[in-house]
């Protein structure tokens, strides 16, 4: 059938569908410009590889690594490199700034994705996103002016006692449900004899951590002091404080992606909302959560000021694994030794052990983005 409007119609050409120089040129221009963007971005993180690993392969071939485990603690200037003084305080931070950020942020994602408002939800999550803003130092004055004598500086034993204990049960519950799940899949049929034997081994490592724990906390009631200046704990409370809004954006964000039927069936199935959110919602989301809580560990490992200021350390510091003494941890320690190169000044390595610490941070948040990145897809759900 033809189309009346369409008669007398000049049909295209080649001339006419060519594109013209002036046009073809505008295109080669803005593709190579967005090439050269692209490789300078590339050639300068190729570049900061570069020169971390050249100065820290100094500190690598020219210290003796037999002196830096089981010394008195981090002297660079004097150079005594002992790692785990400046490792364990890093862990202990970082744990405690999950423990606080974690329930919190993510108890906020379920209730701005489940239970809010659209109104409620339109004011309180960029109030929550306001706390990202807030500076790093500013926390960190806030954590030793406030958090270190008044929070952690009045905590008594039964205090200490009842968080130690209710964090040995909720391990424990994992632990437990781990190794439940993998034995009934084992009695169903679904394992063979070999996956018996990994998780029986699974399951005594965690009892033997487990115990550790344990035989951990029994030591820091034994002698416990708690102190009213600066603090590991008071420095894991303040990252916390410094990581709840990018746990509650990131996780709300997934959650927000989980398509609504799927809310809708459960609901038609007669499912309350408590259980739609525990039981669809969050495990449909939980490559997004477990996304957020890596790089909110990332972030806890390499943030630096607040650690800086109420870490109870200066630029060295003694070996501690209790939270209410003074540590220093891995960032602080770059951060205190050094404030620009012309101020490092000791020992031969002094300054190459700053790249080495650097490194070593790079090396630990590369660990944790792949082992996230092989978590996430392998439970990444596809709607």
């Amino acid at each position: 059938m033809t189309d009346a409007s369409l008669i007398g119609a000049v049909p295209p050409t080649l001339e006419t569908l060519r594109i013209s120089k002036g046009r073809r040129r505008r295109e080669v221009l803005v593709r190579w410009t967005l090439l050269l963007a692209a490789l300078v971005s590339v050639v300068v993180s190729a570049l900061i590889l570069w020169s971390l690993f050249r100065e820290a392969w100094t500190f690598i071939t020219g210290v003796v690594w037999a002196e830096t485990w089981g010394q008195s603690g981090w002297f660079p200037r004097r150079g005594i490199y002992d790692i785990p003084t400046i490792v364990v305080p890093t862990v202990i931070v970082t744990a405690i700034a999950m423990v606080v950020a974690g329930p919190i942020g993510l108890g906020a994602a379920v209730y701005l994705s489940e239970y809010a408002r659209a109104g409620v939800r339109a004011w309180v999550k960029p109030v929550l996103e306001i706390l990202a803003g807030i500076p790093s130092v500013v926390l960190g004055f806030f954590a030793l002016t406030w958090i270190a004598p008044n929070l952690v500086g009045r905590i008594g034993k039964p205090a200490l006692l009842t968080v130690g204990l209710g964090v040995l049960g909720l391990y424990a519950a994992v632990a437990g449900f781990f190794a439940w799940s993998r034995l009934k899949r084992y009695r169903d049929g679904s394992s063979d004899s070999s996956a018996l034997i990994g998780v029986v081994g699974a399951a005594a490592l965690l009892a033997a951590m487990g115990v550790g724990y344990l035989f951990w906390l029994l030591s820091l009631l034994g002698d416990f002091a708690p102190a009213r200046a600066g603090s590991l704990a008071a420095a894991g409370i303040g990252v916390g404080l410094l990581t709840i809004p990018l746990v509650a954006s990131v996780s709300e964000d997934a959650m927000a992606a989980v398509p609504e039927h799927l809310r809708e069936a459960s609901a038609g199935l007669g499912a309350r909302r408590m259980a739609t959110a525990t039981k669809v919602v969050v495990p449909a989301a939980i490559s997004g959560i477990v996304a957020a809580f890596i790089v909110a560990t990332s972030r806890a490992i390499g943030e630096t000021m607040v650690v800086f200021m109420a870490g109870g350390a200066a630029d060295a510091a003694r070996f501690t694994d209790s939270p209410f003494e003074g540590g220093l941890t891995m960032t602080a320690a770059m951060a205190s030794l050094a404030s620009g190169t012309d101020s490092v000044v000791g020992e031969g390595l002094t300054f190459q052990s700053l790249y080495f610490v650097g490194l070593l941070l790079f090396v630990i948040t590369l660990a944790l983005n792949v082992v996230a990145a092989r978590f996430v897809d392998r439970v990444r759900e596809q709607y």
